[in-house]
């Protein structure tokens, strides 16, 4: 992950190369410039020290100083509320809540198929991406409606929408024309200098196509 530091990193996070949760993270220390050691590890054969720092055994995992974090909505909110600039979550309360919101359906509904496609065996997979695909269809006029995903700015939101779409091809799944506006979002979030650095080496060949 190409974030650089003038000065030793005081932050470690702890990241599968390949999983969407840790991309998201990644997303968001790229967003904003911060100085971290990105550290590779296996989600299904983690260190030890990760087993110590995460009673859940889990990534991504970040440690900062005497700070330890897991999951990944709570380590983005921590990162955007430690450093602020720019912010990635709205300033409002409502505008918050709805952020949030948008985030527990993205993860309940799309995450979730997701896992079931790459984990689930040939029957239960093929429903799943079934399921995913009419999803993105019914949605797909909402990434029309505004520049980034139900936002006119950047936001966490996105970081959690993106990694997902990024895996779309990995998936087995092909965006048909009724989804032109995923397809013109994905174009706009995947040519970001955020989202370009937030991507690990083998994400990089997760070939997809946003146009």
């Amino acid at each position: 992950m190409a974030v650089a530091a003038s000065r030793r990193a005081v932050m470690t996070l702890y990241s599968d190369p390949v999983c969407p949760y840790c991309h998201r993270v990644r997303m968001v220390l790229a967003e904003k410039g911060i100085s971290v050691d990105v550290v590779d590890v296996d989600a299904h054969d983690l260190p030890d020290e990760v087993m110590d720092f995460n009673p859940y055994g889990t990534v991504p995992t970040l440690v900062d100083r005497d700070l330890r974090l897991y999951e990944s909505q709570i380590i983005m909110e921590y990162l955007d509320e430690r450093f602020p600039h720019p912010p990635l979550l709205p300033v409002d309360p409502v505008s918050r809540a709805n952020a949030r919101l948008f985030m527990y359906r993205i993860d309940r509904d799309w995450y979730s198929l997701m896992r079931r496609i790459a984990m689930g065996e040939q029957k239960e997979a093929t429903q799943a991406r079934k399921e995913l695909l009419e999803s993105l269809i019914v949605t797909a006029p909402v990434f029309a409606a505004h520049p980034y995903f139900m936002s006119d700015e950047f936001s966490i939101v996105d970081c959690c929408v993106a990694p997902l779409l990024w895996r779309l091809p990995r998936l087995g799944i092909e965006l048909p024309a009724q989804c032109a506006p995923i397809r013109a979002y994905m174009q706009r979030i995947f040519s970001t200098d955020a989202f370009r650095q937030s991507l690990s080496e083998a994400e990089k060949e997760m070939v997809t196509r946003a146009a």
